[in-house]
């Protein structure tokens, strides 16, 4: 599954698309602002791989790793390469070798991604400290999506994630029916979310943030900070409350019915050391094939 992470190298946030190829790819495009105009970036790509070194690093690269790669091809530009007639674009590398190594692509999100491998040897080229500055911020983003503690953190969102689209789902059929227009659609989405922060954790979450400013401004919220008993209850809770919802119970009726129920549900939880369980359940090794 492709996804994209952010490194944040000389205070520029760049782009590492992870899954291509099995592996992770590091945008170019983004690299440049951390040094020049973002508006000359495809300029500057553009003369980084004319250059010889450059077109004999990537050749290398694609020998080694890549089977597809058209070594003919590859040999016509690096004879070619360092004459005043040469050009080159990424494009043009792509297709006329079949190079898996560095790709662009157009749209909002789009510039020049380049395995990190060849990124590390681009980052050269901008500056050698710029570089050690990338292996350094790339190496913290691996440590941190090995670290079970983060893991184990996605996993706890991903319990409330899976029955958060019941809660809403019931809500939206509710303001169908009592012809709600948008403004009050999401009104009434916080204010049920925020009944169910009070029922179990005991504030709203707006409370939770002028308690925590420091893990507000670092933008997390109540229900990130949770432990599994309470993310669990917070899940059963929201099925609950869309049947609540569907039997037209008043709001007051459901709070002290879904209190009633966080309380015992905790007890039992607490009792049977339900976080003792999810870690020995879904250690490092596992939680990812949880989330995928």
């Amino acid at each position: 599954m492709v996804k994209t992470r952010k490194l944040s190298v000389l205070s520029t946030e760049i782009s590492v698309v992870t899954g291509i190829n099995n592996d992770d790819y590091i945008c170019l495009t983004d690299m440049v602002k951390a040094s020049d105009d973002d508006g000359r970036a495809a300029d500057i790509i553009k003369n980084w791989i004319r250059n010889r070194a450059t077109i004999e690093f990537l050749g290398a690269w694609e020998m080694m790793y890549n089977p597809n790669f058209k070594v003919v091809e590859f040999d016509h530009f690096r004879k070619s390469a360092g004459l005043p007639t040469f050009t080159m674009s990424v494009t043009n590398w792509v297709e006329e070798t079949n190079a898996i190594g560095i790709y662009s692509k157009s749209g909002r999100y789009g510039g020049t991604y380049a395995h990190k491998d060849i990124a590390f040897e681009f980052g050269a080229a901008i500056s050698p400290m710029f570089k050690l500055y990338l292996i350094k911020d790339y190496q913290r983003l691996k440590e941190e999506e090995n670290n079970p503690a983060l893991l184990q953190w996605q996993a706890k969102r991903f319990l409330t994630k899976a029955n958060y689209t019941i809660h809403t789902d019931a809500i939206q059929a509710k303001l169908k029916h009592l012809g709600y227009r948008r403004a009050k659609e999401v009104l009434v989405y916080s204010q049920e979310a925020d009944m169910l922060n009070v029922v179990v954790f005991g504030c709203t979450a707006k409370e939770w943030e002028q308690q925590n400013p420091q893990l507000a401004k670092k933008r997390m919220n109540i229900r990130e900070t949770a432990s599994i008993a309470q993310l669990l209850v917070l899940a059963n809770l929201e099925t609950i409350n869309a049947e609540l919802i569907k039997r037209n119970i008043p709001r007051a009726e459901r709070f002290r019915t879904l209190l009633k129920i966080a309380e015992e549900q905790m007890k039992t939880l607490q009792e049977r050391d339900i976080e003792h369980q999810f870690r020995k359940q879904f250690p490092e090794n596992n939680v990812g094939k949880l989330l995928e």
